[in-house]
């Protein structure tokens, strides 16, 4: 087993009175694709927000190579080295895609760096590259998956977090995304943790999962273990 890179141990996570993660323990070994599964409301957005500083946890902790995240502002935790490419892409859909890109890279100072950045995440998505002068809101959901997935590795992030890379993208294309996803992890060597609502690829491309329930890790172990257990198929697997 890797070394960890993340490790969250007993978070608890409340919107208001309502407890959204009850006491949350994982790990995200360095270099590997762990898959956060479960139902929608099941608390996997709230861990990616959580991490990435947006909501603040009431108990817990964050640990990034072994430096407690809980209490630092977005920003610091991405010059650490976390991205973030959230549900519902977010992208700014007024600015065009080379616009976009130089928003991901905001820390970037040297010239040479943000062209080398935008090199790779145009060799990643040659679609950018051909639409880089096109406004984001013109994209298609696939090609705007594409460029939140840039913007996020414009920061030369080492752990990348994905929010439902899938959510609302033509079938042709998820199949394209989640061979990214892969190209990503082994040819850049980030480690991912991944939330993902067709849980059947999520589990595919993975190298550890966790199943959530209600805030709380149900089960957890090698993705090709879960695929074969009956409680997981009927619920997420389709039968």
């Amino acid at each position: 087993m890797s070394a960890r890179i993340l490790d969250i141990r007993n978070l608890s996570v409340s919107y208001g009175a309502i407890r959204a993660l009850h006491g949350i323990s994982l790990h995200i070994p360095t270099g590997r694709i762990v898959t956060l599964v479960g139902a929608n409301g099941a608390g996997k957005s709230t861990i990616l927000r959580t991490i990435s500083g947006i909501l603040k946890p009431t108990s817990g902790q964050i640990l990034f190579r072994d430096q407690n995240l809980v209490g630092l502002p977005p920003h610091k935790i991405v010059a650490l080295g976390i991205a973030h490419a959230p549900e519902g892409r977010m992208i700014f859909s007024n600015l065009t895609v080379l616009e976009n890109l130089r928003m991901g890279a905001y820390r970037r100072t040297c010239k040479k760096e943000l062209a080398a950045g935008l090199d790779q995440v145009f060799g990643l998505f040659p679609r950018l590259a051909e639409r880089s002068r096109q406004e984001g809101g013109t994209l298609s959901g696939g090609e705007q998956q594409m460029l939140a997935i840039a913007r996020a590795l414009m920061s030369r992030p080492d752990c990348l977090l994905l929010d439902e890379p899938s959510l609302g993208i033509a079938p042709i294309l998820v199949r394209t995304i989640f061979e990214k996803i892969v190209e990503i992890n082994r040819e850049l060597g980030l480690s991912i943790l991944l939330v993902e609502q067709n849980a059947n690829l999520a589990l595919g491309i993975s190298h550890h999962a966790y199943v959530l329930e209600t805030g709380r890790v149900s089960l957890e172990g090698a993705p090709a273990t879960l695929r074969e257990n009956p409680a997981v198929r009927a619920a997420y697997l389709g039968g």
